[in-house]
């Protein structure tokens, strides 16, 4: 796979996580691409459809791998915690179309 294709692919990917995966927060939702934290996702997404290795346990040990600072860095949340269960549904539904790309 060329490397603009998948450059292409993970914006693609980053940019689709962003708009359909929020943190909630007292029933406020964050989309992933306003808290700047879909990039993060997708880029440590793609390595495992390039291995086509994408359970939902491993959607949930790339969630749970990324450290959210919270209260101004008073505190730290894995994102597999913010990230409500229909949401991590969504990623990886998310996931299974672009894993068909590789």
């Amino acid at each position: 796979m060329s490397q603009t294709n998948t450059t292409e692919i993970l914006e693609n990917l980053a940019a689709e996580i962003g708009e359909n995966v929020y943190i909630d927060v007292a029933k406020w939702h964050l989309y992933l691409s306003d808290a700047k934290l879909h990039n993060v996702v997708a880029e440590k997404i793609l390595p495992l459809l390039t291995s086509n290795n994408v359970g939902e346990d491993e959607v949930k040990e790339v969630l749970q791998s990324i450290s959210v600072n919270i209260g101004g860095g008073k505190r730290e949340l894995s994102l597999l915690d913010l990230v409500p269960t229909q949401c991590q549904t969504n990623l990886f539904e998310i996931i299974e179309k672009y894993q068909s790309e590789f």
